[in-house]
């Protein structure tokens, strides 16, 4: 028979890459090449100077350019976005099987191998994704409940307040990288909406429930008539272009109503 954590997995890894994880055993142990996440938020490590870095110079390719000629914090905010984004995808897959780890992962617990171009390895510890809660939820009616308001606040302010806090130090503003995080909740939702269409109604509200919390309440609007998101600040990739002039991505507070 399956294992309930194993089940849980693979019902989450195949909604997409961004979703897509491993698991292991909680512990301090690492097997290369996996690395500890929370290396990220450490100035002293560098790594996330380097992944920064790394970002800038296939920013400035994609121009013809030399990777000077991409602002710094251009290609912070961009690094932020994806990291924020593969963190958040797993977990709003689980909300969206109704399974939330009942405390959210820090970033010590999370393991990683960089990689550029897509969603990077990430693996959650085994005890995280087993001990899953429903409790404090929110009822979907007859989807049953999702998530609870404390789970999403805690993962706000752990992980992902970590990631903010490390890549702010580059010069970004905190709005921007709140807009990074509010926008990577969204694409969450509606990668699931894509990949698994009886699961909209489970993700949209477990997304609605995250939008909510005081730290992306002002992050983002939604239009009361069709439920369309837009952020409201940009990540700033459209400066990475020559000249600035690059295009701005659809829930982007530049696009023209």
């Amino acid at each position: 028979m399956t294992e309930p954590t194993t089940a849980l997995h693979e019902q989450v890894s195949a909604l997409g890459p961004f979703f897509t994880f491993e698991t292991h055993t909680a512990g301090p142990e690492l097997i290369a090449p996996w690395r500890k996440l929370s290396e990220v938020a450490r100035v002293e490590s560098g790594v996330l100077a380097e992944r920064v870095a790394s970002v800038r110079t296939a920013l400035a390719a994609g121009g013809g350019r030399p990777a000077e000629a991409v602002e710094l914090r251009v290609a912070a905010s961009v690094a932020h976005l994806g990291l924020v984004a593969r963190v958040v995808s797993p977990l709003l897959g689980l909300a969206a099987l109704r399974r939330l780890p009942s405390r959210p992962p820090t970033l010590d617990d999370l393991r990683w191998h960089s990689g550029l171009g897509g969603a990077f390895a990430l693996s959650l510890p085994r005890e995280t994704v087993a001990a899953v809660a429903t409790g404090d939820a929110v009822a979907t009616g007859d989807a049953g409940p999702v998530t609870g308001a404390g789970a999403a606040g805690a993962l706000l302010e752990g992980p992902v307040r970590d990631l903010v806090e490390a890549v702010a130090a580059f010069s970004v503003s905190r709005r921007i990288l709140w807009g990074n995080v509010a926008s990577a909740v969204n694409g969450a939702a509606a990668g699931i909406v894509s990949a698994a269409p009886a699961l909209a109604r489970p993700a949209r509200t477990a997304a609605l429930l995250m939008l909510r919390q005081p730290q992306l309440r002002d992050a983002h609007t939604l239009d009361p008539r069709n439920g369309r998101f837009r952020r409201r600040s940009c990540c700033l990739i459209y400066r990475a272009a020559p000249d600035a002039a690059g295009a701005v991505c659809g829930d982007c507070v530049l696009v023209r109503r």
